[in-house]
Formats: C-alpha cells, sequence, structure tokens
C-alpha cells in the first residue's frame, strides 16, 4: 500500500482545536524548559545574564559555560528525545503491542553493544570519529532488530506482537550479558565510561554530536511523518489492512527500518536511554488521541521535554556530581505507569 492508492482518514477521538492546543502548550512548555536549563547548573547565570550572551554582550566565562557546554547538550538532549519518541511510537504502532520500545526489543542494546566495541579500539587519548559512530549503531542495531524480527515471527501466522516483545527481551538480556562481560578485564577508566554509558549518561554533549545526529533527524523525522497514515491502517487489524490493499510485510519493514534508524543514531550520541520510548508515546495518545498524524508530534515533543528535563534534573540534584539521565527517565516514568497499573485493575 502506498499514500497515492489506498489513503485512510482516521479521525481522531479528541477535537481538532484542542489537539492543536495541546501541540502548542507541549511546545510551550519545551521553550520554557530550555531557558531554564539554559540557566541551571554548576555555575548559574541569571536569565539577565543569558539574555545578554545570547546578545553577545557576554563575559568570556560566560560564552564558555553557555555555547560550548550547555547548548550542545541541551539541544542533544532535545535530539535524543525526539528521536527515541517517534522510534518507541512506531514500534508500538507496528507491532500493535503498548510495551514495545526500542529498549525492550533489544535494539538500543546492539547499538550500544557495537559502539562500545568500537570505541575500545581507540586510545583514550584519542577522540572517537563522531560520524562513524552512528552507522556503527545501526548495524548493531540493525543486526538485533533483525534478529528480533526473525523470532517473533511464526509460520503461517506472521508477525506475533506478543512474541516480538518475549523475543526482544531475551535478545535485549544476551547483549546487556555480552556488555557485563566486556567489563570484566577493562581498566577502571573504560569501566567507568561503560557504567555510564549502560546507565543512559549523555555522552556526546559537543557540537560535533550534534551535527552527528541532525541529519539522521532531517532525513528520516520527515519519512516517518509520511507514514503516518500506514501506522493508522496497520493500527486497524490485519485483516482489515489488507481488505484496504496493504501490503503488511513491506509496511511493517520499511516502518522498522526507519524505528531503527532513529534509535540507534540516539544510541550513538547519548547512550542508551530506552525508557523515553516507552512511555512518551502512551503520554502522546492521551493527550491527542490514536490519529498518528498528530500522535508522532505530540510523542517527539513529549520526549524533547521529558529528556530535557530530566537532563537538567540529573545535572542539578547532585551537585557538582551529576545523575545519568536514563536513571532520571526511569524514576520520572515508574509512577506514571504505577498510575496505569492501578487504573486498569480499578
Amino acid at each position: 500500500m502506498t499514500e497515492h492508492t489506498v489513503r485512510l482518514s482516521v479521525r481522531t477521538d479528541k477535537p481538532r482545536m484542542r489537539v492543536t492546543g495541546t501541540l502548542c502548550v507541549l511546545a510551550a512548555l519545551l521553550v520554557v524548559a530550555f531557558f531554564v536549563s539554559m540557566n541551571t547548573g554548576y555555575i548559574r547565570l541569571s536569565p539577565l545574564d543569558v539574555i545578554r550572551t545570547l546578545a553577545g554582550a557576554g563575559t568570556g566565562q560566560q560564552e564558555l559555560i553557555l555555547y560550548h557546554f550547555r547548548l550542545p547538550r541541551i539541544i542533544m538532549s532535545i535530539f535524543i528525545g525526539i528521536g527515541f519518541a517517534i522510534s518507541g511510537c512506531i514500534l508500538q504502532g507496528v507491532s500493535r503491542n503498548a510495551l514495545a520500545d526500542p529498549g525492550i526489543l533489544g535494539i538500543n542494546a546492539g547499538a550500544s553493544l557495537m559502539v562500545i566495541l568500537f570505541t575500545f579500539a581507540y586510545p583514550t587519548n584519542e577522540d572517537v570519529p563522531v560520524f562513524m559512530v552512528p552507522l556503527l549503531a545501526l548495524a548493531g542495531g540493525g543486526l538485533a532488530a533483525g534478529l528480533t524480527h526473525a523470532l517473533s515471527i511464526r509460520r503461517h501466522e506472521g508477525l506475533s506482537p506478543v512474541r516480538l516483545v518475549l523475543s526482544g527481551i531475551a535478545v535485549a538480556a544476551g547483549l546487556d550479558a555480552a556488555m557485563i562481560i566486556l567489563t570484566v578485564k577493562l581498566s577502571p577508566e573504560r569501566y567507568q565510561y561503560v557504567l555510564e554509558w549502560m546507565s543512559g549518561s549523555i555522552w556526546g554533549t559537543s557540537w560535533p554530536f550534534v551535527l552527528a545526529l541532525l541529519p539522521w533527524l532531517v532525513v528520516l523525522l520527515p519519512m516517518v511523518y509520511r507514514k503516518s497514515n500506514v501506522l493508522n491502517v496497520l493500527g486497524l487489524g490485519d485483516e482489515m489492512a489488507i481488505g484496504l490493499g496493504a501490503k503488511l510485510d513491506r509496511e511493517r519493514k520499511a516502518l522498522m527500518v526507519l524505528a531503527v534508524g532513529l534509535s540507534c543514531a540516539c544510541v550513538a550520541v547519548g547512550a542508551n536511554i530506552s525508557f523515553a520510548g516507552l512511555i512518551a508515546p502512551h503520554i502522546a495518545r492521551r493527550l491527542v488521541g490514536s490519529n498518528h498524524r498528530y500522535q508522532l508530534a505530540a510523542a517527539g515533543l513529549t520526549g524533547a521535554l521529558l529528556l530535557l528535563v530530566a537532563d537538567t534534573i540529573g545535572r542539578c540534584i547532585l551537585q557538582p556530581s551529576e545523575v545519568p539521565t536514563g536513571i532520571v527517565v526511569a524514576v520520572m516514568g515508574a509512577p506514571y505507569f504505577l498510575y496505569l497499573l492501578a487504573k486498569s485493575d480499578s
């Protein structure tokens, strides 16, 4: 099925004006969080200092702090949040399973293992070629996704959503175990690096890493949005989708490739922060409904806001030390899922 042959307009279960207002509120909250994050840190910059520095009238120290340390990290957090959230939204739509996300399906673990193996080949005093890292992460995540997909296919029945999640958990567990085994003979410096990576610490906090991730988002996000109608059709069930002319196998593979690409590019520069890909689509679905034309945008904004707030909290809660962003995201997301569990049982 292509958008030129079969188009299905799935009406959102929320009024359009309300959906538009919700997206505007999310965007406004993201802007507020952006400015708050610029003001927050071990060396605090007041809002006036930030405005003065952005206008080119700041001191050398203020320009160093804002332009070389905070802004790259803030922008990276936003990009990573968008990438993980959209990837999780795709995977949940393809599998029709609310628990699907890049972390649970083993994609992040495969990308992480490949990147860690690659960085081990470089001495600690040499910089990793950042533009190669997303390609290597894509290779590792792609292999993990292919293995998960192969294990979840039933003969004569096709893709099983339940088997997809179970296979992904098994693949992720095996790859995580392989990363742990690698730490046995590591130096303390390398061990600390792997530990921070597995905890979800954003490590690509300079402009080269931002430039390495940006092309992936620029290319893949428009392609995902073009597939929003396909995700709506797949959500109707296999029989209905086939009746509407959808080629299930081809569309699912194409969407899986997009999800893997987004997730692996984010893992390459932001470590394994997988929980954002699980919680952001849930929040987006409750805010704007099940129409992926709106849900994808809401998930991206929610994921960006979630990662930015989590990274800001992680930088400030135990100054001068930092708490990995992945841990903060997990702490923030756990109460929400406990709320969903309690509501489903009530």
